[in-house]
Parts: structure tokens; C-alpha cells; sequence
């Protein structure tokens, strides 16, 4: 052997020897989201300060866990829609239950975005300006309190993630089966990983969307808004009707967990949903004016095309519609309240694909 190939030698085995014999080296610096700052090791928890402008100010709450190890960054957000309580208590499960000395990397958790819904029981909107606080990303500081809410966790949260988890579910009119999103943005490499983070969410009953805005200034829903700055975002929905029983919460719950193993934050082997059920079209089925809603089929139902699912009466007890699914498919949920009003969803029904995504 050459003295060159020889010391080649030597230096290969030295590196070696210090990457496997040397501890992982420490998180240097502190990570900040608001007013939370926490070091390495820490666990840090504080708000985003919303300013007043044309409305009210208000306090988004915000826990960092700062791992002792380097790794990637992961937003994990509920509580956009503050009655879908489900995904709210998942999130206050995680944050009693993290331990930031034995993670690596970082991990954002947002609890709840709307506290004007939760605080006021109001379903769908922020009750301060009447919007969805899923639909008006990356925000604007000059707009109402959900526009600046928006732009502020752009900022804050998705700016600062490597990944993202937007946990959702059913609203208090909405009797909603357990379901993810597999959001398909046209960027290979954040596709691939995207549809790894929903296998591994763990949900058996997938929805293929491929129809959401790709211009990062008008994303409209986070998700979105992570997957068009290149960052792979998972969406999963899981409670029913403003409940927070503990099978959805426990789903919610073991799917941000198992993400949080497959992108080695926590240690322990990922595991995949297997066989799930790809879902190609969301078709609603709408009321064509006001009354009282009866179902006829609960969520998760497999339903034929023109199969009846439910009536609506007027307020004497005469029916005035027939509710029958448009296409054959599963019914991800169903009206849960017998209010009904015209243009108001009485259910949506996914089409099956005849084939699983790549």
C-alpha cells in the first residue's frame, strides 16, 4: 500500500471512529416562537401577540420543546375551527406528555387558534369578524382579526417549521368519520414525503386533493401554506359532532406521535396504515332551504348513487327535500344537528379511486 493510500486509510478510520464514539452534539442555539423561548432541553411556553387593529387583539397560545439533540422543526396546529374539540385536546395531551430531554430537534404546538369560537361555542368562524380562520392564509396585517391571526402564524409558525401537522375534526354540526389528506402539490420530493407523513398519520380512509391554490401569496388554508413554501404538511380530521371522545383524541394523538418517530424527533420505528382507502372526490350534498334535518345513515356508511341518506321537513313535519347521494361512495359526514338551512351541508360523500396514488 502507497504512504498516500495509507494515510487515506487512517483518516477514514479516525472520522470514523469520532462520529460513532462522539455524543451527538447539542442544540446551540435558543428557539423562539411570540413570547416562548426555550434553550435545548427545555420546554417553553408563551403566546403570540395578535394586535389590535380594525378589531379586537388577541393571544394565540404557543408550546415549544426544545430537543438536546438537533433535528428537523414540526408545527403541530389545531383548534383552527375552536369546536372541534377532538383536535384541541389532542394537542393539550401532547403538551403533558412531551418531554423535551428526549427529543431531537423541535417541536411547535399550537393548541388553539380561534378562541373567540371556543370561548363563544361558535362552529366554522371566528365570531369577531364571521371568517373562517382555515381560509385566509398567509393573512395580512392590516385585515381583521383572522387576516392578522394568518399572517402571524405564517410568520411565526410555518416560516420557522421544516414540517407541519393541521389537525381538524368534526365541527358541532358535523357527524364525521376519522380521515386524512393526502394534498398533492406538484413538487416531487415535498410530495413524496407529504404522502409518507399521511401513511403514517396512521388513518385508514385518505382524500386525494390536487385542487388547492399553488400561488404561497394567496395559500388560503395552512396546510397549504407550508406545501407551497416546500414544506411537506399533513391534515388529519378526527371527532364528531363537538365531542372529544377518547378513540378520536387516542388517533390524533398516536398519528403525531408515529410522525414524530418517522422523522426520528422521538425514538422508536414508524409504522404505516396499511391498505387504506384512497378517496378521489368529496361531492356535498346540500339543503335547498330552511327546515328540520333527519339522517337516514350514520358516518361511514358506504353508500349507492341515489341511495336516500336523510329529509328534511318544514317546521309543520311536511318534507320538502329528499337527501340522496349524488355518487356512489363512503359518507365522511353527516349533518349531526336537525337545524338546516338552504345552501347548508347535509353531507359529504367521497368516490372511491381505482387506484392508489404514487
Amino acid at each position: 500500500m502507497s504512504r498516500r493510500a495509507s494515510l487515506a486509510l487512517q483518516t477514514i478510520i479516525i472520522t470514523a471512529a469520532i462520529i460513532f464514539a462522539a455524543p451527538a452534539r447539542a442544540q446551540q442555539n435558543n428557539f423562539t416562537v411570540g413570547t416562548a423561548v426555550a434553550a435545548a432541553g427545555q420546554k417553553s411556553t408563551g403566546f403570540i401577540d395578535v394586535p389590535a387593529g380594525i378589531d379586537a387583539a388577541t393571544h394565540i397560545p404557543v408550546v415549544i420543546f426544545r430537543g438536546t439533540k438537533p433535528g428537523p422543526v414540526l408545527a403541530i396546529v389545531s383548534g383552527a375551527h375552536g369546536t372541534e374539540y377532538a383536535s384541541i385536546i389532542a394537542v393539550e395531551r401532547l403538551i403533558a406528555t412531551l418531554d423535551a430531554t428526549k427529543i431531537s430537534g423541535t417541536v411547535i404546538l399550537i393548541p388553539l387558534v380561534n378562541i373567540p369560537s371556543f370561548e363563544q361555542k361558535v362552529p366554522h368562524v371566528n365570531p369577531i369578524d364571521n371568517k373562517s380562520m382555515n381560509r385566509f392564509y398567509p393573512g395580512k396585517m392590516d385585515g381583521t382579526q383572522t387576516d392578522r391571526v394568518s399572517f402571524l402564524i405564517t410568520q411565526q409558525v410555518v416560516d420557522k417549521s421544516d414540517y407541519l401537522i393541521d389537525l381538524h375534526g368534526g365541527d358541532l354540526d358535523e357527524d364525521l368519520r376519522p380521515y386524512s389528506y393526502y394534498t398533492i402539490s406538484g413538487n416531487e420530493k415535498v410530495d413524496r414525503i407529504t404522502r409518507d407523513l399521511t401513511l403514517t398519520f396512521g388513518l385508514d380512509h385518505i382524500i386525494i386533493q390536487t385542487d388547492f391554490p399553488r400561488d404561497p401569496a394567496a395559500s388560503r388554508y395552512l396546510s397549504n401554506t407550508a406545501l407551497t413554501r416546500g414544506k411537506p404538511a399533513a391534515i388529519a380530521e378526527a371527532g364528531h359532532a363537538g365531542t372529544a371522545e377518547s378513540e378520536d383524541v387516542d388517533a390524533l394523538v398516536h398519528g403525531c406521535e408515529n410522525i414524530l418517530r418517522y422523522l426520528k424527533i422521538l425514538p422508536g420505528a414508524a409504522s404505516f396504515v396499511k391498505n387504506p382507502v384512497w378517496i378521489e372526490k368529496v361531492v356535498t350534498v346540500s339543503g335547498d332551504q330552511n327546515g328540520i334535518f333527519y339522517p337516514e345513515v350514520k358516518r361511514g356508511t358506504y353508500v349507492a348513487a341515489g341511495m336516500k341518506i336523510g329529509y328534511v321537513t318544514d317546521y309543520i313535519g311536511n318534507i320538502v327535500q329528499e337527501a340522496r347521494a349524488p355518487v356512489a361512495g363512503v359518507v365522511l359526514y353527516i349533518c349531526a344537528v336537525p337545524t338546516m338551512t338552504k345552501g347548508a351541508a347535509i353531507a359529504n360523500i367521497g368516490t372511491i379511486a381505482a387506484k392508489e396514488p404514487q
